[in-house]
Order: structure tokens, then C-alpha cells, then sequence
């Protein structure tokens, strides 16, 4: 694999990223991200004015979900094929489509076709990724690309609470007509100032499609870097599941108003990325995978030293997702910047797969958080929330001699 990307790899940008451009695409990435997150706060109130009822109101959020699956598997593949510019340009426009269809939507039907549509588009962050490692020299290539993810995490992180606000002053709709806005005035900026990159590749999509399969088959890294993220993240997904459930349940008694200010805490896992993307330019991705592993495993932990309802618990859940948080978002970086290190002719298609693998299990973790919250209240949510990165850092330890990308 990394024979064969070498051979095709174009000659690499020798000069450093400048400043604005490398804020740019975070803001980018920010912005388009978050059109994923704002239905989760607004489920309520957008399936009451749809006429959705309680036991299909979960479609709302699960078709944006399912779109973006989607895209990750069949359109991300295509920044290693189309001219990456027109590429971002083509999704951010459709993302805007989207939203206005969601904004002007008053039936359910329409809107869950636009929120397919919306999670189709906002692949575009996973164009932009490996776009931004194209335009950084090697040696700066983990600090880019965290700095990159920095934005997107910031993003993901701040768009539920952005929702509640901007609907409590006005409705759902509004949300999604200044996202669709927001869009616009970005395609232009990224229109302006974005420079065009085409890649080496010239192969039908057919068999771009198929070559995914190879690229599984032939690609070690990638299947240990997914499967240490694919257990991080669906203990994320499981904390970020529960901890509500938690929070409103009898011994806290918090408001959606309190809960969304407790989702602030998220916002500290944006620091993790910058931070892995500097060690492992500075050869320490290994003992920088073994410290996000454990500051995950250890987040679950912290939050059974105390019974809940106390301030002491209380302090310590906002303490577990701010160190879960930095673990797993950190380790994504880790992750892409070692896929990155391969060359440049299958960057496009190594992070769809990537991604799309751990996007999976955030899916299930949500679904088993659920469930075990159901079953057994918080502490058994925490204890399979503990176990997963667990399971990383032993199949971690099976690693008998890293290569030069690790």
C-alpha cells in the first residue's frame, strides 16, 4: 500500500501552511460539522410541529446519520479522483440546499429527505482533512491537521447548545435557515481563497469503489487505527447518551438548560487535537495512543468514585467528559495523521474508511448506552463505557513493531 501511494505521490509543499488558511479550513470544518448536531436538542419541538409522533421522532436525527454514512462510503472516496476544490465547493452548495429544504419543511416527509440530504453533503469535512495534509510540508503535517480538527471538534461540540439558543429565540426553522446562510457566504469564501488540488488518480469510480475493499485488506495501519478509534468513540457516543439520562433523572434534577451548559464540558476535547497532532509529528504517536486510551478508560472511572446527585459527583462527571473528551479526539488525530503518512494518492479514501468505521460504533455505543441505562441505571452504562477502551489498549499492546507512520 504504501509502495504504491509513494510512486504516484506529487511533489509535497515544501513551505509551511499559512496562518489564515489553515483557520480557514477549521472554521470550515466547524461549520459544516455542526449541520449534523443541531436536530438533537430540537427533536421535541420539530417533531411536535411535523406531526411526528414520540416513537419515529429518533428518525429525525437518524437520517442525518444514515446520510452521512452514506456520503462517507461514496463520496469521500472521490477526493482522491475529482479536483478537491470543486469537490468541497459542490458538497458545501448542496449542504446549503439542504438546509433551507429543512428550514421550509412542514411535513415530515420532506424534512427527513432534506436531513438525508444535510448528512449527505456535510462529508465535505472529510474532503477538507486530507485536503489540508495535502497543502502541509510533512513535517508540520500532524500539527495541520489537528489544527484543522480542532475546528471541526469545536463544531460538534458547540452545536447543540448554538440550537437551543437560536430556538429559544425564535423556532427550529430559524436554525436552520441561518446555517443555510452561513453556507452560502462560506462557498464564497472557499471559492476565493481555496486553491485547486487534483489528484493523481486516473481510475474509473467503479473501480475507486472497489479498491476500498483492497485498501482494507492490504492496509494494516488502517485496521489497527479504526479499531482503537472505533472503541473510543462508541464509549464516547455512550457517555454522551447517558450522561443526560443521568443528569435529568431524580438526583440531579437538570433542566435542558443545565444539561446544555454540562455539554460546554465537551468543548475541552477540542484542546486534544492540537496537542496529538504535535506529538506525533514529534515521533510520539505510540505513548500519545497508550494516554488517550487511558484517559478514557479512566473518565468512566472517575465518575463511580462518588454517588450521584452529590456536588462531588457532579464535579467529577464534568471532569470525566472533559478527559474522555480530549482521549478521543486527540486519538483521531493519531489516527488520520498516521493514514496521512502513506502518501497522498489514497488520503481521500483511507479517511472515508476510517472514519466511517468508528462513526459505526459511535452508532452502536448510543444504542448499547441506551440500553444499559434502561437495564441498569448509570453504572452499568459506565462499566461498558470503561471496558471499550480497555479493549483498545490491549489490542494495542499486540502491536509487535510499529512502522515509520506510527
Amino acid at each position: 500500500m504504501s509502495s504504491i501511494a509513494e510512486s504516484a505521490e506529487p511533489p509535497l509543499p515544501s513551505h509551511a501552511l499559512p496562518a489564515w488558511m489553515t483557520f480557514l479550513l477549521a472554521a470550515t470544518c466547524g461549520l459544516i460539522a455542526a449541520n449534523l448536531y443541531y436536530a438533537q436538542p430540537l427533536v421535541a419541538p420539530i417533531a411536535s410541529d411535523l406531526g411526528l409522533s414520540a416513537h419515529a421522532s429518533g428518525l429525525l436525527v437518524t437520517m442525518t446519520q444514515v446520510g452521512y454514512g452514506i456520503g462517507l462510503l461514496l463520496i469521500v472516496p472521490l477526493a482522491d479522483l475529482v479536483e478537491n476544490r470543486r469537490l468541497v465547493l459542490t458538497t458545501v452548495g448542496v449542504c446549503a440546499l439542504a438546509l433551507l429544504g429543512a428550514g421550509l419543511a412542514t411535513h415530515p416527509a420532506p424534512f427527513l429527505a432534506a436531513a438525508l440530504l444535510v448528512g449527505l453533503a456535510s462529508v465535505g469535512v472529510q474532503i477538507i482533512v486530507p485536503y489540508a495534509s495535502h497543502l502541509a510540508p510533512p513535517q508540520a503535517r500532524g500539527r495541520v491537521v489537528g489544527n484543522v480538527m480542532t475546528g471541526l471538534m469545536l463544531g460538534i461540540m458547540m452545536a447543540r447548545p448554538a440550537a437551543s439558543l437560536i430556538a429559544s429565540f425564535g423556532s427550529w426553522h430559524l436554525v436552520y435557515f441561518l446555517s443555510a446562510g452561513a453556507m452560502v457566504v462560506l462557498a464564497a469564501v472557499l471559492w476565493a481563497a481555496l486553491p485547486p488540488r487534483t489528484p493523481p488518480v486516473r481510475i474509473g469510480y467503479g473501480t475507486l469503489l472497489l479498491s476500498l475493499v483492497h485498501l482494507v485488506r492490504e492496509t494494516p495501519i488502517l485496521r489497527r487505527r479504526a479499531l482503537y478509534q472505533a472503541c473510543l468513540f462508541g464509549s464516547f457516543s455512550l457517555f454522551w447518551t447517558t450522561a443526560p439520562l443521568l443528569l435529568e433523572s431524580p438526583a440531579f434534577g437538570f433542566d435542558q438548560r443545565d444539561i446544555a451548559l454540562f455539554g460546554l464540558a465537551g468543548v475541552a476535547g477540542a484542546i486534544g487535537t492540537p496537542i496529538a497532532g504535535r506529538l506525533a509529528d514529534r515521533g510520539h504517536t505510540r505513548i500519545a495512543t497508550v494516554a488517550a486510551m487511558l484517559l478514557a478508560a479512566g473518565a468512566f472511572l472517575l465518575t463511580r468514585l462518588a454517588a450521584p446527585g452529590s456536588s462531588l459527583s457532579l464535579a467529577l462527571l464534568v471532569v470525566a467528559a472533559m478527559a474522555l473528551d480530549v482521549g478521543t479526539q486527540g486519538n483521531v488525530v493519531l489516527g488520520a495523521r498516521a493514514l496521512f503518512m502513506l502518501g497522498a494518492e489514497a488520503r481521500g479514501r483511507l479517511n472515508g474508511l476510517y472514519i466511517a468505521a468508528f462513526f459505526i460504533a459511535g452508532a452502536i455505543g448510543s444504542a448499547v448506552g441506551a440500553w444499559a441505562y434502561a437495564q441498569g441505571g448509570w453504572p452499568l452504562a459506565a462499566w461498558i463505557g470503561f471496558a471499550a477502551p480497555v479493549v483498545a489498549l490491549v489490542c494495542f499492546a499486540t502491536e509487535r513493531k510499529p512502522s515509520a507512520a506510527t
